[in-house]
């Protein structure tokens, strides 16, 4: 009890429950923000926040941990900027809610120490931790940070168990402290993560008095069987006694490539001297016979690992080389029968082997005097062998270590499988999401585009981030960038209909805001969809899908911009001021109801605009400030291309294959000048449909293009007729030349649409709308807030003269 409430004086905790409803509160956090326990518990969590709570649950969308700064207001009204760490717990109920920690900064914290002392705390190849004297963390070095996914300023003053919950933590936590009262070193086999498995040291750190003001945490280095400091228990290495523990890490990778190294770095030299892992590219399927057919074996090798300096493999067939084994050859042999074989090196099928195939260079070179051929098999599927060798130094293979070979590889063997079907299932995913996503992105005059796609690099596969560029009338271009919560086919496949959604209500040139509220209706609707077809699984997008829609006009140099929940876009000047665009954030898609609000800006020609998704920024997420920095320097650097404007952005703000997808779109903005776009103001009177004919002819003559004149005319015509005839002054004509595309517009004050229809045989109107479908590559109607553009776009020859 002490403990706790030692602890909780320095660490604020809060449990929210699924729905965002706060259910525990801390005395740490009554302390930190001022409310008590009575007053919170039972309300939404994000009416704490100082901002709106859309982006937090965001955030917390489809993650098992996240950390980042929160601003929180006070209960005195202050504004507080934390940082917290959040974990989803599920319990053995299947209930799941998440654990929120932040601890109150320390008065004090220990100095640093000397250059020398500091490299070699920070640079130490082993995990290291100091925790004060209250067990908050205050020191953590780069191989801790990595091992523990968390740089240290995020878990810099919280404990163990707030930094990794569980049992394990629990009883290292209480290992620590029996370290602190007796100043003794403690050891523990408690496994915190995948780099911290075997087993931790706790090390008590004494000033000169001899009073014990910290304890560091480190991992057991690794001890060979043979070592003078090596356990000993009936005769058997310490490793021996619990091979499930060493085994589960062996299966655990995330590829395959990693399983094997790994089933290498558990047995050797534990178990041999020099192990080999050969795989087959593609293993039997259960309805195929798990034996390979006669003849050689291709395998491809996986890992090569032996004993330094006892072992040294010569050339011969490397890491990620093909192998092919004689059908009479040890791995052949023991693919053929499916079960382990031992083999003496001077059997004569052995020497055999050695002498001829270069995949057994190593067990020339070794010295090698007792091979055992393992086969690895998961649920019945054969995919590969696993060759141990023992040097002439120590006893050959015998049953126990028969034994023990099958249990790890065993559990190799179901991590590669499982690496394999992730993989399977990651390659589908990306294929298909990659079949969503533009391909190339299209040909126009008003905007130089570029952009770039990573998809993430955790097993939850590939999220939902698109992007698209879309032509539209006018010359004009639409840029759009999403994000849909969470990740995996459910995830592409939703994706996929928002951007066909997005393509759909742009050709019908809806404003920014009208598409975003008909994309919210969408959203709700796949998400009622889905929610009746599977009760229990994932919405189709849910609270937390974002858009941001753009559109650029190159003849007025005006883009109109509206987002859903997205990120600003970055826009860079023609003199290099780098700044956000100001645009109204919006709520997410799938809330329903909430308006969304577009603005409008003039954007000069050579203007940079950057869209990207979120995932750009949460892999430097614990800084965020300078992640933006470091964008905007990029964006601002010189850059003979848009393509390298892409690579600068990513080069500094990526440093690893990234937790989220990450889409980014650059544009820069070109203009149609006056003597590509020619404008007329018409009267209302039927006679002036000859002076429009009329202007048009001397218009493409002035353009060099009197073999369009023709066709051109006559879509003039009838477009400026059914002006006149159905619409409301004022009227305006424009035409629009760029490179090979001419384009008419008309546009009149009424809002009423036009219909094209098919005229009967005695009719004497009807015809118009037919006529101007017939002439023109692509014709429809804009409508504007007062009024309507009627327009028609044709495909013209070069210009002469």
């Amino acid at each position: 009890m002490e403990r706790q409430e030692r602890q909780s004086t320095y660490t604020a905790t809060a449990t929210i429950d699924e729905q965002g409803v706060l259910t525990g509160w801390s005395e740490g956090a009554r302390r930190l923000l001022g409310y008590d326990s009575p007053a919170v518990v039972g309300r939404p969590a994000t009416a704490l926040l100082a901002a709106d709570g859309g982006p937090a649950r965001r955030m917390l969308a489809g993650r098992q941990r996240w950390s980042g700064i929160v601003p929180l207001r006070h209960r005195d009204g202050r504004l507080l900027e934390l940082g917290v760490l959040a974990h989803r717990r599920t319990s053995a109920t299947g209930v799941s809610d998440w654990l929120v920690v932040s601890a109150v900064p320390a008065r004090a914290r220990p100095p640093r120490g000397e250059p020398l002392e500091e490299w070699t705390f920070l640079q130490s190849p082993f995990p290291l931790a100091i925790f004060d004297a209250e067990l908050r963390l205050v020191r953590a070095n780069h191989r801790m940070e990595r091992a523990l996914a968390l740089p240290e300023s995020t878990m810099r003053g919280l404990g163990l168990p707030h930094i990794v919950p569980g049992a394990a933590s629990e009883e290292a936590d209480r290992s620590m402290r029996r370290a602190l009262d007796s100043g003794e070193a403690q050891e523990t086999r408690v496994r915190l993560g995948p780099e911290l498995d075997r087993g931790i040291v706790l090390t008590p750190l004494k000033d000169a008095g001899g009073t014990v003001r910290a304890v560091c945490l480190s991992t057991r280095p690794p001890v060979a069987p043979d070592s003078p400091g090596a356990p000993e228990s009936a005769g058997a290495p310490e490793w021996a006694g619990a091979p499930g523990e060493s085994g589960a890490r062996a299966g655990t990778a995330a590829d395959q490539a990693r399983a094997a190294q790994e089933l290498g770095e558990v047995t050797v030299p534990r178990l041999a001297d020099v192990i080999v892992v050969d795989l087959l590219d593609a293993p039997p399927t259960e309805a195929e016979d798990s034996a390979p057919l006669p003849g050689p074996v291709v395998l491809r090798r996986a890992a090569l690992r032996a004993v330094p300096d006892e072992a040294r493999p010569g050339p011969g067939a490397g890491v990620g080389e093909t192998v092919v084994c004689p059908p009479d050859s040890p791995p052949a042999q023991c693919l053929a029968a499916g079960r382990p074989l031992l083999y003496d090196t001077v059997d004569p099928i052995v020497t055999e082997w050695a002498a001829l195939d270069p995949g057994a260079a190593w067990l020339r070179a070794s010295a090698t005097r007792s091979l055992l051929a393992v086969p690895l098999l998961a649920e019945g599927s054969l995919l590969g062998v696993a060759l141990f060798g023992r040097l002439r130094e120590r006893q050959a293979f015998g049953p126990e270590d028969l034994r023990q070979a099958e249990e790890f590889t065993a559990r190799a063997a179901a991590g590669i499988r499982q690496a394999r079907d992730r993989s399977g299932a990651r390659t589908t995913t990306v294929a298909l999401q990659r079949s969503l996503l533009p391909h190339t992105l299209p040909d126009q005059a008003a905007l130089e585009v570029a952009s770039r796609y990573l998809p993430t690099a955790t097993r939850a596969g590939v999220g939902g981030d698109w992007f698209d560029v879309i032509p539209l009338s006018g010359a004009r271009v639409a840029l759009v960038v999403g994000d849909v919560v969470g990740h995996g086919i459910r995830a592409s496949a939703t994706m996929g209909r928002l951007r066909t959604a997005v393509r759909t209500l742009a050709d019908v040139d809806l404003p920014a805001d009208e598409l975003l509220t008909h994309l919210d209706d969408l959203v709700l609707r796949l998400a009622a969809d889905e929610s009746s077809a599977d009760p229990a699984g994932d919405t189709a997008g849910g609270i937390g899908t974002t858009c941001l829609y753009a559109v650029y006009d190159p003849v007025s140099r005006r883009c109109t911009l509206a987002r859903a929940g997205h990120p600003p876009p970055a826009l860079v000047t023609p003199d290099s001021e780098v700044r956000f665009l100001d645009v109204p954030a919006g709520p997410p898609l799938g809330l329903g109801g909430l308006p969304f609000e577009a603005v409008e800006t003039d954007l000069p020609e050579g203007t940079l605009l950057a869209l990207y998704t979120d995932g750009l920024f949460e892999a430097r997420e614990h800084d965020i400030d300078e992640a933006l920095d470091k964008m905007f320097a990029a964006l601002g650097r010189p850059a003979r291309s848009l393509e390298a404007v892409c690579d600068h952005v990513l080069a500094a703000l990526v440093s690893h294959r990234p937790d989220d997808d990450i889409a980014l779109l650059v544009a820069r903005t070109r203009a149609l000048h006056e003597d590509q776009v020619a404008t007329w103001e018409l009267a209302d009177d039927p006679a002036t449909v000859a002076h429009a004919r009329r202007l048009t002819e001397e218009q493409l003559s002035a353009w060099g293009l009197p073999d369009a004149a023709f066709t051109t005319e006559l879509m003039v015509s009838e477009l400026v007729t059914n002006a006149i005839r159905y619409g409301r002054p004022p009227i305006r004509l424009r035409l629009i030349h760029h490179d090979s595309t001419l384009i008419c517009e008309v546009y009149d004050a009424s809002g009423t649409t036009p219909h094209m229809r098919r005229a009967r045989i005695f009719d004497e109107g009807g015809r118009g709308l037919l006529l101007v479908a017939q002439l023109a590559e692509r014709w429809g109607t804009r409508h504007d807030r007062v009024g309507k553009t009627v327009w028609a776009e044709q495909s013209v020859p070069a210009a002469t003269g």
